[in-house]
């Protein structure tokens, strides 16, 4: 019984077995070739890390190398100059000028003396551009010229002022400067005459080399920018298309303009007016106000000017403090060329032409942190939304971001020119970038991938120097020495990673109508209007869906270098040549079903 049982358990499968042993080592060997196939690429990957660190350095040694060089040139030349010796214009920095009449090249902020604003005060070198003075007759005008020229040694005559130099402003702030200004005009006054408000219409700036003597602009429409009164037995016209400083408001129907004791706006009379204006606040300064910024809950509104930055309640207008570091020597100007607060409002970071970066605790007016590496002057800042980083533009041809919780340096991000205008994205993943050579340049900021550059054929023609992301993050608008403004289309949509996106981007609308250079460009908070500030001393509304503008406001008597929305209401802000910053808000007559 026992054997007969034990002769009914089935005998091991052998095949079976087998099979089993064949797929264990197919395993194993499969096992072993992914192991190696991953080492592989683990060591092609840090190889390529490897070589793009490499790259990188070689990079930065050829930017350093080039600019050695540069300087050394300079010097050169500045030495013969001085021994009496003449030399054909320089072409460093840019391409050799061709025969004939073109156009002068972009100013060289990222070539010029480490301290080109004070060269540019002194009406010495350099070749950023500068406030719009007061032109000349119109028999008298030249073409505008975006370098500073001065005669050779043992010239005889006056030094020639510059005309059209630039400094710098913001963008969302960028470059400032004065050229020479003196101090700042009288206050408006009311007259009577043919303009039976009294109002005291865009009268010339402050004193400029140019300007000296009394009598030489008796009608302050004498300045080309302002319209002057149509002559006698001649209709006026109104179709002026986006060129709104062409209308003349005494010849303006009530409908089409409104008027303030020493401002005016006109109102395109070819589109609906939806918008009215009116000048809230009034802000006196001691010297040029190169940049204005809203804080993000719309209570105070900053300055930048010589030396300091002011902070203003905006519902009273009253100054809330001065921030000012006193260790700097006091000797010669310190223009603080941007500001921006941090989101929570508790600091408010300064860039300035000592190429220092200084974020002020605003409630103890003390210094939190001092930023050091940017190598030439610093044109502008943004204060990513998360209130951890800053992103900074300098003429040293880079974007560099700061981490302030660390205190210390993220990023460094370099280009072919130098950088007027910086702005991070709503989401902070990316930071837009305008350059000299006339291109806008978008990177991430977590990689350092550039992942767009906006120069298409269609691009801008001059130097940019503002910029500014829509809200929705989609789309970036740029101002520049062109006149124009343009509005690109980015591609998040597609990941806005390297080689997805169209090559150059895509410039979806063109806004033409500023008379002179567009310095600074900014978005409502609700992307309803694209708002600018131009040398032409006016600001314009523009409709970001059909590029007309709406209205054109005059009142400040100089450049209109900053302009700057609040974030949560109808307000903006204006900083100006004249020594002046405004308050003004703004009115929809109806929903335009946005």
């Amino acid at each position: 019984m026992y054997n007969a049982h034990r002769g009914m358990v089935p005998q091991p499968n052998t095949r079976l077995q087998d099979l089993f042993e064949q797929l264990r080592q197919e395993y194993e060997s499969q096992s072993r070739s992914t192991g190696e196939f991953e080492h592989q690429l683990t060591g092609q990957l840090q190889e390529m890390e490897m070589i793009r660190q490499k790259v990188y350095q070689l990079e930065q040694a050829q930017i350093k190398m080039k600019q050695e060089y540069e300087a050394e040139i300079r010097g050169l030349r500045l030495e013969l100059e001085t021994r009496g010796v003449h030399l054909p214009p320089s072409h460093i920095g840019g391409p050799p000028s061709h025969a004939g009449p073109s156009q002068p090249p972009p100013p060289a902020l990222g070539h010029g003396p480490s301290n080109l604003f004070g060269g540019i005060m002194a009406n010495q070198g350099g070749g950023a551009p500068a406030l719009a003075p007061p032109p000349p007759p119109q028999d008298q005008q030249q073409p505008p010229q975006h370098s500073l020229q001065q005669p050779a040694p043992g010239a005889q005559g006056p030094p020639q002022p510059p005309q059209g130099t630039f400094g710098a402003y913001q963008g969302g702030s960028a470059l400032c400067a004065v050229a020479g200004y003196g101090p700042p005009p009288p206050a408006p006054t009311s007259s009577p005459g043919p303009n039976k408000r009294g109002v005291n219409r865009a009268a010339p700036g402050p004193a400029t080399p140019q300007q000296n003597h009394q009598g030489v602009y008796p009608d302050p429409r004498a300045s080309p920018q302002i319209p002057r009164p149509t002559p006698p037995g001649q209709q006026m016209t109104y179709r002026v298309g986006n060129t709104l400083a062409d209308l003349d408001p005494e010849k303006l129907p009530p409908s089409q303009k409104r008027e303030g004791s020493d401002w005016y706006a006109v109102f395109n009379p070819e589109v609906p007016r939806v918008l009215d204006v009116e000048l809230v606040h009034h802000l006196v300064h001691d010297s040029v106000v190169c940049c204005v910024r809203f804080s993000a809950d719309g209570k105070y509104v900053a300055t930048g000017c010589n030396r300091s930055a002011q902070i203003f309640d905006v519902a009273t207008g009253a100054l809330v403090t001065t921030l000012q570091d006193e260790s700097v020597d006091k000797e010669g100007d310190l223009y603080i060329r941007s500001v921006c607060f941090s989101p929570d409002g508790r600091y408010l970071a300064t860039g300035a032409e000592d190429k220092q970066i200084r974020v002020w605790d605003i409630s103890s007016r003390t210094i939190k942190h001092i930023f050091s590496g940017h190598e030439q002057d610093i044109y502008s800042l943004d204060f990513a939304r998360n209130g951890r980083y800053i992103a900074s533009g300098s003429g040293d041809k880079t974007v560099r971001l700061w981490d302030i919780l660390e205190g210390k340096q993220e990023l460094i991000l370099s280009i072919e020119d130098g950088v007027t205008t910086v702005a991070i994205s709503p989401d902070g993943r990316y930071v837009a970038a305008g350059s000299l050579d006339k291109s806008v340049r978008v990177w991430d900021t977590t990689t350092g991938y550039l992942v767009e550059r906006l120069e298409n054929p269609d691009g801008h023609r001059d130097s940019v120097y503002s910029v500014a992301f829509a809200p929705n993050g989609r789309e970036l608008v740029s101002g520049s020495l062109d006149k124009t403004i343009k509005m690109w289309e980015l591609t998040p949509s597609r990941g806005m990673v390297p080689g997805t996106g169209p090559k150059g981007g895509k410039c979806v609308r063109t806004f033409e109508g500023h008379k002179d250079f567009v310095l600074s460009v900014c978005l409502t908070p609700d992307g309803q209007w694209v708002m600018s500030g131009s040398k032409d001393r006016g600001v314009q509304f523009w409709d970001p869906l059909t590029g007309n503008a709406q209205m054109m406001l005059q009142g400040h008597k100089n450049s209109v270098i900053s302009v700057a929305p609040s974030p949560v209401g109808p307000l903006f802000a204006t900083g100006s040549g004249d020594m002046r910053a405004r308050i003004w808000s703004y009115s929809s007559y109806n929903n335009r079903g946005r």
